[in-house]
């Protein structure tokens, strides 16, 4: 049986719910985390874990445990569409997301949240003012009423439960990415870096190959802003986009992308998935409910990185609950730290524009090559310890490239 209430449910237990609901539940509250799936469970995704999302999982003190599985990579290896290349250094590493979520939601339950599998979120309860104060949840057929001071959607990129909560603003994502695993002994020399591949032929976004450990590696490409894809009336549509003849032309214009495919053991079907970039497409809060991670949109349109942002957002909706039960305080304090966040997504967004200029990505890996200070400026903004306008902006490219 499902309990009648709780001070928190989280709905959702992927990054940003599993965070927020260990910060909560280490605070003391009393904390139900549901999932409409039950552990482990897949989720299509790059897989990277880049300086953002290790500094997550070290605030809420699980990063050594994922580092132990986790495999580490050193750099970025950044491809043009000639060939050129240059590698960006950084602490990240790669583990898949079936084995991420699953640490993820067991750190939660150790921290004493309660979890729920197989639980779908049906609608949000409102009590006589209209504030949310807990959902309608089925489970095996059967619909429950769970009643909650406080209700957190960490439900992702489908727009069903956003539409569900009173929250969605736009149906359609901002981005898409497929994916899948394959195996294949003798190339770890060759792939020792998250690799990044942008050519003309991947029309407006990059394909990528990450190594996950075991000869095993993680083959995927994305559209980074499908809101610039229009159909023959200049109208905005995904209808054009087809991610297996994406795939299909990174496989032909990359080598190793090529060997892998062909030569490989694939040990997992392509797979594809929506994302919600740039914070927007949806309401951050309403009485009673705060959206977090990629509900509220919270993956970078230019990288399609989104497992540190969902794991921050998550982490400060907790923090604002813990700060204050008052509505209001809650609400605003919680965008106040989304809006502290907005002028890096609105700079990936804005860099999105140079997947339309190929031959600027070749300019700048011929001059990043020659420049140890772009370089360590690709590595700031990587780690976030620089604000990606210094060069991810025509006026940052110019002057780098100018110097």
């Amino acid at each position: 049986m499902l309990p009648a209430s709780c001070d928190v449910l989280v709905i959702g237990a992927g990054p940003a719910g599993s965070a927020a609901a260990r910060v909560l539940a280490g605070a003391g509250r009393e904390v139900v985390l549901i999932d409409s799936q039950d552990f482990p469970r897949d989720k299509t995704c790059g897989d990277g874990l880049v300086p953002d999302a290790l500094a997550a999982l070290a605030r809420l003190g699980l990063k050594d445990r994922v580092m132990a599985e986790a495999r580490p990579v050193r750099f970025a290896h950044c491809v043009g569409p000639r060939g050129g290349f240059v590698d960006v250094p950084g602490e990240m590493a790669v583990m898949p997301r079936r084995r991420l979520d699953e640490l993820l939601c067991r750190g939660a339950v150790e921290a004493g949240a309660r979890f729920e599998a197989n639980v779908r979120f049906l609608a949000p309860l409102l009590d006589a003012e209209g504030r949310v104060c807990g959902a309608r949840l089925q489970r095996g057929g059967r619909e429950h009423e769970l009643h909650a001071r406080w209700v957190l959607l960490a439900t992702g990129a489908a727009a069903g439960p956003l539409q569900a909560a009173g929250l969605c603003e736009r149906r359609t994502p901002s981005s898409i990415a497929l994916r899948g695993y394959v195996e294949l002994p003798g190339v770890q020399e060759q792939l020792e870096g998250l690799h990044f591949i942008w050519h003309p032929r991947i029309r407006q976004g990059y394909g990528w190959i990450f190594p996950a450990g075991r000869d095993r590696y993680n083959l995927g490409v994305a559209i980074l802003d499908s809101h610039d894809v229009q159909d023959g009336d200049g109208r905005r549509s995904m209808k054009n986009l087809n991610l297996r003849e994406l795939f299909a032309e990174f496989c032909a214009v990359y080598p190793l992308a090529r060997r892998l495919r062909d030569e490989g053991r694939w040990v997992s079907e392509l797979k594809g998935a929506p994302l919600r970039c740039n914070l927007d497409g949806a309401a951050w809060s309403r009485p009673g409910l705060l959206a977090v991670g990629e509900a509220a949109g919270t993956t970078y349109a230019f990288t399609g990185e989104g497992i540190g942002k969902a794991m921050e957002t998550g982490i400060a909706a907790a923090d604002c609950l813990i700060d204050s039960d008052e509505d209001a305080a809650v609400r605003t304090r919680y965008a106040e730290k989304l809006r502290a966040l907005l002028p890096r997504f609105q700079m990936y967004r804005k860099a999105t524009s140079f997947n339309r200029w190929p031959w600027l990505v070749d300019l700048v890996i011929w001059r990043a090559r020659r420049s140890p200070r772009l370089i360590q400026a690709f590595a700031g903004v990587l780690d976030e310890s620089r604000m990606p306008g210094t060069v991810l902006s025509w006026r940052g490219i110019k002057r780098l490239i100018l110097g």
